[in-house]
């Protein structure tokens, strides 16, 4: 029972893979499959790393789709308009970094509910998106063929196995975060915070500005998720990063089942992420419709979450 409890999640995740294994013996299990899976989730991964900062704070962000689209929107604009790359991406971070900022002010300061704030701050930055990019899609030109090139392309390391660009941001992103949530004073602050913020508050710790920090950090993740989906895609569309919000929730809640307390954590949040990320490529090799795709994996991650209650309340 303790090893269900504790690691159910991990099994399952396991299990899934050994059924699509089975049902595919000579694609799924391959490396070039693995890394595209990895590629396929890198953006993904981007934002619930950094959805877990917030959530570890006792906070989460319905925006960061919306930002995710609005960021990715103004570096295609930029560089359509003539400006380096590197300036592009700039302005780009910049403009997550303040609408993360603007949602910690919301939260921290004006005191709304994290759920308030960021419904407001979803709709604000889907409409900046469709005003910015005048409800357009930018194709081809539009966008610089170095910068498609980069999210199609991969780094050799040996002589047959290739990791996309895409992945290895992603897994920056992720020592980034553990390093923070686990090596630092802010990391441990911000545990504090999410597990008890009045306690915080009496014993010195700077509650407000952590939990600004976090949602800043947050916008700054989903701008780099918005810049790689316009380099994946070779377009920017006001609209593409819609997904993101629902699916980042949904990988940190099944990370959190590996924690004894239920608390978000970096490592079940990378689980989750692979938990979606293999659950969407085997049902694809296995030509299930997209609509069943999406029925199955939601009933998949409340059976994680329940399972994980119900043995943690049996104890």
């Amino acid at each position: 029972m303790i090893f269900f409890r504790r690691y159910g999640t991990l099994f399952g995740f396991i299990l899934i893979v050994l059924f699509f294994w089975i049902q595919r013996p000579d694609t799924f299990m391959t490396a070039r499959n693995w890394l595209n899976i990895t590629q396929q989730v890198s953006i993904l991964c981007v934002v619930s790393f950094t959805m877990t900062i917030v959530m570890v704070g006792g906070d989460f962000d319905l925006s960061v789709g919306s930002m995710a689209s609005l960021t990715g929107i103004i570096g295609a604009v930029l560089m359509q308009q003539g400006s380096p790359i590197l300036v592009a991406i700039g302005v780009s971070i910049l403009a997550g970094l303040a609408g993360g900022i603007l949602n910690g002010l919301l939260v921290a300061y004006a005191r709304l509910s994290a759920f308030v704030a960021t419904l407001g701050t979803l709709t604000l930055f889907g409409g900046l998106a469709l005003l910015t990019s005048d409800g357009k899609t930018l194709f081809g030109r539009s966008i610089p063929e170095a910068v498609g090139n980069f999210g199609r392309g991969s780094l050799l390391l040996f002589e047959d196995i290739s990791v996309p660009y895409l992945t290895l941001i992603a897994l920056m992103v992720l020592i980034l975060v553990g390093i923070l949530l686990r090596q630092t004073i802010v990391g441990r602050q911000l545990h504090a915070v999410g597990g008890n913020q009045e306690a915080s508050r009496l014993a010195g710790i700077p509650v407000a500005k952590l939990r600004v920090m976090a949602f800043a950090i947050n916008g700054i993740g989903a701008a780099v998720a918005g810049l790689m989906l316009v380099s994946r895609l070779s377009s920017a569309n006001p609209t593409q990063g819609e997904g993101l919000m629902l699916n980042a929730i949904a990988a940190v809640f099944v990370g959190m089942t590996f924690s004894e307390e239920g608390e978000p954590n970096l490592f079940g949040t990378l689980i989750g992420v692979l938990i979606l990320g293999v659950l969407s490529n085997g049902l694809t090799q296995l030509r299930i419709d997209t609509y069943v795709q999406q029925i199955l994996t939601g009933i998949i991650i409340i059976s994680a979450v329940m399972f994980s209650s119900l043995t943690k309340n049996r104890t």
